[in-house]
């Protein structure tokens, strides 16, 4: 086999595309089926069953663990899922692979979706070039989907093709006789080929290979298969690398789930072989280890199984039919091994997912700059009572603020920032905090409004008006820190120049700024606003205001005497203007707290 340095980047080109095809569609999920889609999401998996079932259904459908696994990280990294919800899922996704691998052995038929990937490629592309943003959301839906498969199919073509040259794998037979450390080298082994291979089924057919030769036992051959459960999960880990940290979580959990089930089978590696062998017998599948028996036994079987029947006597033949079959039964003993390993394996670790999430949780912690969309306080499931429910919302709302300071503490950032590379950086942060910030809106507004469905007091009611008020509002505030840091990014672009003086009129204004959205929270956190702490806001925003005149009327003044470029001047100003609407929206916020049961 000559595998040379243009397959290898071969190999990294199919990687990079299937990363690219994952961040593709990722961003279209979020931006095109987002609310939908987590709100079927959220049905489908109340529950830690209908979760795991969900796994087995989608993978059963997708015919690929690994591609329902990469699904879910990429819900996860969306906010479609929780951890906990990912967790119950990839459970299920590694019996539905088992189903799969019973509907090849019973039918023969693989269906592989990247065969569709250049369909949906086209039907992509009239959608990205759409004048619709929603259309052109789902065009890179389609086309992320399309990229990510075809990107894991030359990923799974790429690799060394160990499948058609399994006499690379001859020299293991001299691993075959240490007893119980032949089952661990043989694991590991079974490990590492599904890491280099990127496919779970493509290893098991490597497994069958060796097995049907005579180079390792049908007990190796189960030790290969608990090997390629592990191994199978480098997939999601990939995919999680350009994630975000609840993604990678989601993609350590599935390794985690596998490593533990292993550990535990280990312990009871024989016995639940011997099990399985009898079960195989009583369903009439055949005896999986008579095959490896004969092979030991007749020195002639491999030569007698390869053979042409032409050329075979009528009692070789008779042998050749025997062997044949004994390689079945063999086919479906470890089909059947790794069926009841994946079924008992989901239904122990189904009790402890929210351990395992916790323990991801632990391991994988959250750094500073990973931004992330999830509701803390409420979920898309059944209301609780709706003074509870409005409790809920209220810490919704409260969280919403914060995160709102956090993003105006980034724009502020960006304006000091004179590193190129960290004003990127900064910028992309608070992109994301304008996506999630958009979400929010839209989630506590879809709640509150089912909460209204309710039958609720009329106090209670024009509270529901007032909390949705205030989240458009605070929203409003988000959307005019990501203006601030699009013009701070214009600013850049066109090279303009601040003079001292107006770095400090920018300074100052933030800083009032800042104390308004300071008081703002601290009016979210009491839900209620004196008629004194009303008038100390609205002494702010007029300092803000009559700042902002002051600026006004001294930049017309100071672009006439040629201080600074117009240009320059453009950008100056529109900061300082976005400054001051969010002075009138975070006093909105105020003045609606402040209002006494709709009066």
């Amino acid at each position: 086999m000559n595998y040379s340095f243009f397959d290898f980047l071969t190999l990294i080109g199919s990687l990079g595309l299937f990363l690219y095809g994952m961040k593709i569609m990722s961003e279209g999920l979020q931006k095109a089926a987002g609310n939908k889609l987590r709100s079927i999401l959220t049905a489908m998996t109340r529950n830690r069953f209908t979760g795991a079932l969900t796994g087995v259904l989608i993978t059963a459908l997708i015919q690929s663990s690994s591609a329902t696994t990469v699904m879910v990280v990429s819900f996860v990294n969306a906010g479609l899922l929780n951890l906990l919800q990912s967790v119950t899922v990839i459970m299920g996704a590694n019996i539905g692979t088992t189903v799969t691998a019973w509907i090849i052995s019973f039918f023969g038929f693989k269906f592989s979706i990247a065969t569709y990937s250049l369909p949906m490629i086209a039907v992509a592309i009239p959608f990205i070039f759409s004048a619709k943003s929603k259309r052109k959301s789902y065009g890179e839906l389609i086309l992320g989907f399309a990229l990510l498969f075809m990107g894991l199919d030359l990923l799974k073509n790429s690799v060394p093709d160990l499948k058609s040259n399994p006499e690379m794998l001859e020299f293991l037979t001299q691993y075959t006789q240490s007893g119980f450390g032949s089952v661990i080298i043989f694991l590991i082994i079974g490990t590492l080929l599904t890491i280099v291979v990127q496919s779970s089924s493509a290893t098991m057919a490597i497994t069958l290979i060796m097995v049907s030769k005579g180079w390792i036992s049908y007990e190796l051959g189960a030790a290969m298969v608990l090997g390629e459960n592990i191994g199978t999960t480098i997939t999601a880990n990939i995919a999680a690398i350009p994630a975000n940290v609840s993604a990678k979580r989601a993609a350590l959990a599935h390794t985690m789930f596998n490593i533990f089930g292993v550990i535990w089978m280990l312990f009871l590696f024989y016995p639940f072989l011997n099990m399985i062998t009898n079960l195989a017998g009583s369903m009439g599948l055949g005896n999986p280890t008579e095959f490896a028996n004969i092979l030991n036994s007749n020195p002639d079987a491999i030569r007698i199984l390869s053979a042409d029947t032409a050329s075979l006597t009528p009692a070789e033949l008779a042998l050749q039919s025997k062997l044949i079959g004994y390689q079945t039964s063999t086919s479906y003993g470890l089909s059947l091994f790794h069926t009841m390993f994946n079924l008992i394996n989901t239904f122990i670790m189904i009790w402890v997912a929210h351990l395992i999430a916790k323990a991801v949780s632990f391991i994988i912690k959250k750094k500073e700059n990973d931004e992330e969309f999830q509701l803390q306080y409420i979920s898309t499931g059944l209301l609780s009572t709706s003074e509870l429910s409005l409790i809920q919302a209220w810490n919704e709302i409260k969280s919403y603020g914060h995160r709102t300071h956090k993003m105006f503490d980034l724009t502020r950032d960006m304006v000091k920032e004179t590193n190129e590379n960290e004003l990127v950086k900064i910028y992309s942060r608070i992109q994301k905090y304008e996506s999630i910030s958009d979400r929010m809106e839209v989630e506590i507004a879809k709640y509150l409004t089912k909460v209204g469905d309710g039958r609720l007091s009329n106090e209670s009611k024009h509270r529901i008006q007032k909390m949705l008020r205030v989240v458009s509002e605070i929203e409003s505030v988000s959307d005019g820190c990501h203006n601030i840091a699009r013009t701070i990014m214009r600013k850049h672009d066109n090279k303009s120049e601040y003079t001292k003086g107006m770095d400090d009129n920018i300074e100052l204004m933030m800083n009032l700024v800042d104390k308004a959205i300071n008081q703002m929270n601290e009016a979210l956190e009491n839900d209620d606003v004196s008629d004194d702490e009303l008038i100390r806001s609205m002494n702010t925003e007029n300092e803000i205001n009559n700042f902002r005149n002051q600026i006004r009327n001294q930049n017309i003044s100071d672009v006439n005497d040629k201080k600074y470029e117009y240009q320059a001047s453009v950008t100056y100003m529109d900061i300082i203007t976005e400054c001051e609407k969010m002075g009138d929206y975070i006093i909105n916020i105020v003045e609606a707290l402040n209002e006494k049961n709709g009066n």
